[in-house]
């Protein structure tokens, strides 16, 4: 399988992940629906999927991880 992404690489998101499969990095729940997870904020690519798609750590500004999400191809721009 070809894949135009690398394990740890750096992409920039185009387009919402499906909100049920978005997997939150808190403890506590309500820290979670605080966050919005917007097109254009950076990610870093953690897992190649079997299916082709990409499991994304989804980056604030500072660079913490604040989700993870599944995105295809064409879901993400190399940064």
């Amino acid at each position: 399988m070809n894949t135009i992404f690398k394990r740890n690489q750096l992409v920039k998101i185009k387009r919402l992940p499906n909100s049920e499969y978005i997997e939150y990095n808190f403890e506590d729940n309500d820290e979670a629906d605080q966050v919005n997870i917007e097109v254009g904020m950076k990610g870093k690519i953690n897992i190649i999927l079997p299916n082709g798609q990409y499991h994304v750590e989804i980056l604030d500004k500072k660079g913490n991880v604040i989700a993870y999400a599944p995105f295809n191809e064409e879901d993400l721009e190399a940064v």
